[in-house]
Parts: structure tokens; sequence; C-alpha cells
């Protein structure tokens, strides 16, 4: 499944339906739960195997498919903190990831290291079975939980005929082609190589901020660009160079073409990154707003020119390979 940006944003509107609850203790009872559980951190194609399966067994069984995650990630909480985890999404994202994925309710739960301490045996029986009283649980075989992450699919096996519930395994082949693309995905963004990113995830791959004011060096040569602030530190952002681009703009129903740097702006000796973007057929003053920028391919490494009539010369081809 490929989805382009136009078509993208028509599947997010289509599934609206989804719910989304922060509070565990103020769930609805659910019918006929089926639930999955995991980070789905990039809802990439692989995961949306898992997905798939879950929404057709909640519809064969006539029930509610509910997708449980987990923020802050689990790792922040009881992993390594020496080193700083980069995810594909944003909680925000990943809910509207979701949504075109058709689910019925997400579930986001706070991973404190309260709940870090849960035994296993008390995650089945005081959080899933009290909250969910889950009647189809979808998980793969080498799922974890509960402190140390001793429970496991055998585990839950076990106390299925005691609480009623069907465990059903996702495949190893299956798991196995997630973990790959993950790391793929990743990878495959910090190399700048967006167009084979984009192929593992279904879709482009996107962030978002808020255009915050710049040195304006860009319109006194006839590239205006909106720079922009991400405040997520954990926001996986590619491979510093030239990019093109679609653009959604807060509270502007059109998307435009646009072409992004990301780096330091070496023919003007710049030290600090920075993302600008070059928004064509636009002149507004858009400073506050927010931006989501949905990455299309890359065009070229960060160069330094000789001159700015050099630079003036590149970004004029730029354009044009981003309007392809």
């Amino acid at each position: 499944m490929k989805l382009s940006f136009i078509n993208y944003q028509l599947v997010l509107h289509q599934y609206k339906k989804m719910k989304v609850h922060h509070n565990i203790l103020e769930l609805p009872q659910f019918e006929r739960a089926v639930l999955t559980i995991g980070t789905f951190d990039g809802v990439h194609l692989g995961h949306r195997k898992i997905i798939e399966q879950l929404v057709n067994e909640a519809k064969r069984v006539n029930g509610t498919s509910i997708v449980l995650t987990f923020f802050p990630h689990p790792k922040h909480v009881v992993g390594n903190n020496s080193e700083a985890i980069l995810l594909l999404n944003t909680l925000e994202e990943k809910v509207e990831l979701l949504r075109d994925a058709g689910v019925d309710h997400l579930v986001v739960t706070p991973f404190t290291p309260e709940f870090a301490e849960l035994s296993a045996e008390n995650y089945i029986k005081e959080f899933l079975i009290k909250s969910f009283h889950p009647h189809t649980l979808i998980i793969g075989y080498d799922h974890r939980f509960g402190k140390n992450r001793i429970g496991d699919f055998n585990m839950l096996e076990k106390y299925s005929t005691e609480f009623g519930y069907t465990v059903m395994e996702v495949p190893e082949h299956i798991l196995a082609h997630i973990k790959i693309s993950s790391t793929q995905i990743r990878n495959q963004l910090l190399l700048g190589n967006v167009e084979q990113a984009n192929a593992l995830l279904g879709y482009q791959y996107f962030f978002s901020g808020h255009v915050i004011d710049g040195q304006k060096r860009g319109r006194t040569i006839g590239f205006p660009t909106a720079n922009i602030s991400i405040s997520d530190n954990e926001k996986l952002i590619p491979a510093e160079g030239v990019y093109a681009v679609y653009v959604k703009i807060e509270g502007i129903d059109i998307q435009y073409k646009g072409m992004m740097n990301m780096g330091t702006k070496p023919t003007f000796d710049g030290l600090e990154k920075t993302i600008e973007v070059n928004i064509f057929n636009f002149n507004e003053m858009i400073y506050g707003k927010k931006l989501t920028v949905f990455l299309k391919f890359k065009i070229r490494d960060e160069i330094k020119f000789d001159s700015v009539e050099e630079l003036v010369a590149q970004l004029n081809e730029d354009r044009k390979a981003a309007q392809g």
C-alpha cells in the first residue's frame, strides 16, 4: 500500500470515528474487545498487518478493535537513558495514523515507574481484565510485560480459560519484518534516503513545528523561507540536506509544494542547525503557525558555495527538481 500525499489526507478524514482515551479509569464498557498492545512507532506497513488482523477479527466477532499503547516510551522509564531514543512518530502523529488504519479505540496508558513495577500476574488481572474485559488478545510470541518483563504469551494463555478470552499469536515472520522495517526506516532517514523510508512506511514521512523568526536572508535572494522550530526532541529528523516537500499550513486547507533545507547554511558561515522551508506560490506572514512538512525525496546534500550568486543558481535548479 503506497499512499500519495493527497490520498493520505483523504484517508485520515475517512476514519475520524476512532476514539482516543487517556484515562484508564474512565474507559467505556467495550463490546467484545479485541485488543493488541505495542508502541507501534511509525505505524508502518508491518504494523498495519497486525492492525488489519485486529480490525478484521473485531468485525468477525462483531466486536470492538482496540490498540493499547504507552506514553512516554517505556524505554524512557526502564531503559538505559544514556542514549536518546529517536521516534518516528510523536503521540499526536501516531493518533492520526491509527485513525487511518480504521481502529475503533486507541487507549494511551501512562507508562510510569509505578506501572513498570506491576507484576505480570497483576498486569493481567488488575490491568487487562479489569480495564478491558478482553474477548481476544492479538499478541506476538515475544511480547513481554510486567515487572522485569517476565510475563509472556504462555502466561496469557495460562489465564485465558479462567478469564474467558482467546489469545491469538502474531506470526514470527511478521514480527521479524516489523523489527527489520523499523530499523531500516530509521537508518534510511538518517542517511537522507527518504524514498526508501517512505516505501517501508506506506506514506510520506512527516514532522510538524511552529514558524519562528529567522535571519530573513532567504527573502533577500528571492527565496523566502519559513523557519521551523520542532519542540519534540525525541522526533527523528532526517539527514541534513535539501528536500522536495509538501507543506500543510495550520488553518489553510491547501497543500503546497516546496523545498526544505536542513543544516547550517555554510555559504553564510552558519553555525546553528536550522530547518527552513521555501513554500512555492505562497507569500503570507505565518509566524507562530504550525507547519506539517511531508518529505518526498532528497534533492542534494548541503553545499558551501563560493558566492551568493552560485547559491541562487543552484536554488533555482533545486526548485525545478522539487516541482517535478
